[in-house]
């Protein structure tokens, strides 16, 4: 989103990191970090700023910057276009089980020692303290901290991976079962393939319900959307 916006002088385009990753990616546009402090606080933003329009470019499972998004821009009658970014779905040959929370994916491993690919970020990594028979191989940008299993390897890296690697490192670490969160997208989606080809249970931990008001489903589509909101708007 933020290298389309680059260097089109329609619009004005600030990029709002949440501050959870210590080193994000430098972008082509002009970044904040931080929370606004809930939906009461993104509306002094929009208008202390002047803000014309919004774009929702979360996680699929950052639901509660997304229910104070949709909430503050009601409240202030500004434009919002939410990128929803479409599930991956099942396949032949993949072996889902299906959960609604990280709780409920370390319940479902069993219990039975196994090897476990933990691809879900640093910050759920918490409840699988709760399931210790288990050696887990956690993939993360950033560090964990707080309580962690006391079996955990940690890869630090950040995507998008390609097939040939996840086949090795599956294969490489002895992976029993892998627990994903389905982001959609193709970033991380070699897993799922590489999963796939091996056989591999995949225990998906289902997506929140994510509050949203004008859906498109790519940053090509909300540029267009923002293009017919207004072609001279400015605060994006």
């Amino acid at each position: 989103m933020a290298r389309l916006l680059a260097g089109d002088t329609r619009f004005d385009a600030t990029l709002s990191f949440a501050g959870r990753t210590a080193a994000p990616r430098a972008q082509p546009i002009k970044t904040r970090i931080g929370g606004f402090g809930g939906a009461k606080g993104l509306v002094a933003y929009l208008a202390e700023h002047k803000v014309e329009a919004v774009i929702d470019a979360t996680h699929p499972y950052a639901d509660r910057i997304s229910a104070n998004s949709v909430a503050a821009c009601s409240n202030c009658n500004v434009p919002l276009a939410s990128i929803v970014r479409p599930a991956w779905q099942a396949e032949a040959g993949d072996k889902w089980q299906r959960v609604g929370s990280t709780e409920a994916a370390a319940a479902a491993l069993g219990p039975s020692p196994r090897r476990v690919f933990l691809s879900i970020g640093r910050q759920d990594l918490e409840a699988f303290a709760q399931a210790p028979q288990h050696h887990y191989l956690a993939r993360t940008v950033d560090k964990p901290d707080g309580a962690l299993p006391p079996d955990l390897s940690l890869v630090q890296a950040r995507g998008p991976f390609d097939r040939a690697a996840e086949l090795a490192l599956l294969k490489g670490e002895k992976i029993d079962v892998i627990v994903s969160k389905n982001s959609g997208g193709t970033a991380t989606y070699a897993k799922i393939e590489a999963a796939r080809e091996l056989g591999l249970p995949v225990i998906m931990i289902e997506r929140p319900d994510k509050p949203a008001a004008h859906v498109v489903a790519s940053p090509e589509a909300a540029l267009e959307w923002l293009t017919h909101v207004s072609p001279s708007r400015r605060g994006v």
